[in-house]
């Protein structure tokens, strides 16, 4: 079993409802995946996104550069929600989002990866071991990409964003 990063995107009126009712975000979210399975829409098209296994890796990264915002936990518990997966979901609010997307869009994986040594992501212990030298590196090089773009596309529609892990 393998930890994976979530998000969904969702409207104002969505959050609210989600924020109240917890198992019915959980539910909607279900659906809305089940519509779409086995299509593969663009991070700046999906409503949801996964940074797959790479969300530890993209958390310390971003975490060592001073992030303004936890895109990768999100910063809000979303309610009285029980466990998703690997804890409760989090969310981060339209607001957020446009700022988390501002930075992301001026952060290249290059300066996020520039002084980093693997053995220091082995001393973190950081999901999934296996950072023997500097190429392992490249391997979050494209969710960096998809994460950037998702959250580009969440702030141009005002949306908020609900982050767990599964």
């Amino acid at each position: 079993m393998s930890m994976i990063g979530e998000y969904f995107r969702v409207t104002a009126a969505e959050l609210e409802r989600a924020t109240r009712d917890p198992d019915w975000a959980f539910d909607y979210i279900d659906e809305t995946q089940d519509a779409v399975d086995g299509s593969e829409p663009s991070p700046a098209e999906a409503r949801h996104f996964s940074t797959y296994q790479a969300w530890h890796l993209l958390g310390f990264l971003l975490e060592r550069r001073g992030f303004p915002v936890d895109v990768i936990y999100g910063e809000e518990p979303l309610g009285k929600a029980e466990d998703w997966g690997y804890g409760p979901p989090q969310y981060l609010p339209a607001d957020r989002v446009r700022l988390g997307a501002e930075a992301l869009s001026r952060l290249t994986y290059d300066q996020l990866i520039s002084d980093v040594d693997p053995r220091d992501l082995v001393t973190a212990e950081i999901y999934p071991l296996g950072w023997e030298d500097r190429a392992s590196l490249e391997w979050g090089r494209d969710w960096f990409a998809g994460l950037t773009e998702y959250f580009a596309a969440a702030a141009e529609e005002g949306h908020a964003v609900i982050v767990w892990l599964d």
